[in-house]
């Protein structure tokens, strides 16, 4: 009787293999969750910032640029961090470059406000 006790002591729960099934079972949904989390909110914000981190270093001299607080201003010139611009008739300010949220394209229209 013992031995049959000590047998069924040492297989533990579920037999020899049931352990490495449970584990996986456990882990696939988690594995599938991470997939669809990374594939629809990870990868296409990756996406944005390398577009954004593009736009940014390819400001020039005479680009029309928006702020984050909705000032619009002409480049005129680059520096390594930072951006002189111009926003008003003998009004230039210095920008840092993460300041910049878009490059205004010839034309483009912001509001009710026409470029030129």
């Amino acid at each position: 009787m013992n031995d049959v006790v000590t047998c069924l002591a040492m297989a533990g729960p579920g037999g020899q293999g049931g352990g490495q099934g449970g584990t996986f079972q456990m882990l696939m949904p988690m594995l599938v969750i991470f997939a669809i989390f990374y594939f629809m909110l990870i990868r296409p914000q990756q996406r944005k910032e390398k577009e954004r981190q593009a736009m940014i270093g390819n400001v020039k001299s005479g680009d029309r640029v928006l702020f984050g607080g909705g000032i619009i201003g002409v480049v005129s010139n680059v520096k390594d961090k930072t951006l002189v611009v111009k926003i008003a008739d003998n009004v230039k300010v210095e920008i840092t470059r993460a300041a910049i949220n878009s490059v205004l394209e010839k034309g483009e229209k912001i509001g009710s406000e026409e470029t030129k």
